[in-house]
């Protein structure tokens, strides 16, 4: 096993060999996941390496053997892995995880077939937040989108009940501290509504856990309903109605590269087989009904 920590002529302070990498970087960059699902799978003694059981802080080149709940990982130059984008259009209701214990219905239930690959999750949503989510094969292009350092700009459509005052505003983006941290809006816009209810367009820089809804309500308001409209550079649009995916062009692709300083790739052509494949799939796909508004439409920069 190629790591920092289990060969003998290592040491905790030695310098990583430049032909490894973090185990779990490289099991998501071969589509079995986030980096983040991927160092959870490592903990919970999910992954093998050349036999034996990896832990955190492992490396790994591409000659050793990795496995994942014993079946054999394929390895990829992280030129060799596609960068393939889809657009999906949330509806609420929908948990953004694999699988539920309690068989309610999730985002990738209604995602196209992937043959030895997985959609990877650009950020999350939860249940009753609905809007745009983006998924992409391509683990090292969701890890920089996702991460804080990269400031990649998300923008929702938030209805809120009661009256909005000018200093509640300004506190949301000059910061509030919330209980796991600093928060603060970088822009807030008014669109106007009726009777209790007033719509807001709201830009945020980071993907923490109800982090929209968390900072109104440390202004005591409630948020009634909450639609992401863009992410980066990525705005939804009427080509995926709710419960609906498409995918993403070249240009799409590339400018999320960008974001991510990432270099272009070249988004692989269907194949025939896939090409069915996916059209079945989206047939099989129970519509949606979307509840739009017309305030929820997003701010074009």
């Amino acid at each position: 096993m190629s790591t920092t920590t289990n060969t003998p002529n290592s040491t905790p302070n030695s310098t990583p060999k430049p032909d490894t990498e973090k185990l779990q970087k490289v099991l998501a960059r071969a589509g079995m996941g986030s980096r983040r699902e991927m160092e959870t799978a490592i903990a919970g003694g999910r992954v093998k390496v050349n036999n034996q059981l990896a832990k955190l802080g492992d490396r790994v080149g591409m000659r050793d053997k990795v496995s994942f709940d014993d079946r054999p990982v394929s390895l990829r130059a992280e030129d060799d892995v596609p960068r393939r984008v889809i657009m999906y259009n949330k509806p609420e209701g929908e948990l953004c995880t694999r699988k539920d214990p309690e068989g309610r219905r999730t985002v990738f239930e209604r995602l196209p077939r992937l043959k030895g690959e997985r959609w990877i999750a650009i950020g999350r949503l939860d249940i009753n937040t609905s809007g745009l989510l983006l998924f992409t094969t391509d683990g090292e292009l969701a890890n920089r989108l996702m991460h804080p350092s990269t400031q990649v700009e998300r923008e929702y459509a938030v209805r809120v009940m009661g009256e909005v005052k000018r200093e509640q505003i300004v506190a949301m983006v000059e910061g509030v501290m919330l209980e796991d941290g600093p928060a603060r809006f970088s822009d807030v816009q008014e669109f106007g509504g009726e009777g209790i209810n007033t719509w807001f367009h709201v830009v945020i820089l980071e993907g923490r856990n109800r982090e929209v809804r968390r900072l109104w309500e440390s202004q005591g308001l409630t948020v009634s309903r909450l639609k992401r409209v863009r992410y980066g550079n990525i705005f939804i649009d009427k080509r995926a109605k709710a419960g609906e995916w498409i995918e993403l062009t070249q240009d799409e692709v590339d400018d999320l590269a960008g974001l991510a300083e990432l270099e272009s790739r070249k988004v692989p052509a269907l194949t025939p087989d896939e090409k069915n494949r996916w059209s079945r799939d989206k047939q099989k796909r129970r519509p949606v009904q979307a509840m739009r508004k017309p305030t929820e439409k997003p701010r074009r920069r």
